[in-house]
């Protein structure tokens, strides 16, 4: 589905992503972990088009989209929650959730998504006209998930679901995530805590200083040796 190949990205004379290469296949959840500074936020804005990459190239769905502007992406069915969710927070949750879904155009089919998104996150249904400022850091996380699920992506990728959230919240998310996979949403997420992504992850990347030093399935990091050395730098040169 998703295929990046030494991509080269980066900020003025900082290179961020030094030649990363990562794959996502239709149905799974893969994770990408490391540190901060380690590339992972360049990485989806570069997938996402918010970054010119200056290597490399992104194919997605067989074509390449690098290049392509973020507004074609979302209609083709690539979607990106940014770190810090980025919901409008002086507009409704119903305003929010409008704007989910304004690029397309078949109303009986947006009205069918809309119910499915408040049955997922219901607290949303009973928040559906309170001001989306108003809502903890956990609704908004839910809220910024229910609104790209609106436009009807293929990928959806999410930076960081966890940041700033309480452990039975960041629970609670990913229980949704999980849901939302089981539905047949393929999955790409940025985290810098490696705590609970074991017991959903397909397959997991490791990056550290613009790099993937490690990629592997739960099965093959079990141990968390190869894990721990990859994520902090141990012993870099047998990773």
């Amino acid at each position: 589905m998703l295929e990046v190949k030494q991509l080269v990205a980066g900020y003025g004379r900082l290179t961020a992503l030094k030649g990363v290469s990562v794959k996502v296949k239709q149905g799974e959840i893969v994770f990408v972990v490391g540190p901060n500074g380690a590339g992972k936020s360049t990485l989806l804005k570069t997938i996402a088009g918010l970054m010119s990459p200056n290597a490399g190239e992104i194919r997605f769905q067989d074509r390449r989209i690098d290049g392509k502007v973020p507004e074609q992406l979302c209609r083709e069915g690539l979607a990106l929650i940014p770190e810090g969710r980025h919901i409008f927070k002086t507009l409704t949750v119903q305003e929010n959730l409008k704007v989910g879904s304004m690029i397309r155009k078949n109303s009986a089919e947006v009205s069918a998504d809309l119910e499915g998104v408040l049955n997922t996150f219901p607290i949303l249904r009973d928040r559906f006209y309170g001001i989306a400022g108003h809502l903890s850091g956990g609704e908004q996380q839910q809220l910024a998930i229910a609104r790209s699920i609106l436009q009807r992506p293929s990928l959806l990728m999410i930076d960081e679901p966890s940041l700033g959230l309480a452990p039975l919240i960041i629970d609670q998310v990913y229980d949704s995530l999980r849901a939302l996979n089981r539905t047949g949403l393929t999955l790409l997420i940025v985290e810098q805590s490696t705590a609970r992504i074991m017991e959903l992850a397909s397959r997991v990347y490791v990056m550290r200083n613009g790099n993937v030093v490690l990629e592997g399935t739960p099965d093959d990091l079990a141990d968390g040796k190869a894990l721990d050395a990859a994520y902090f730098g141990f012993a870099a040169e047998s990773v």
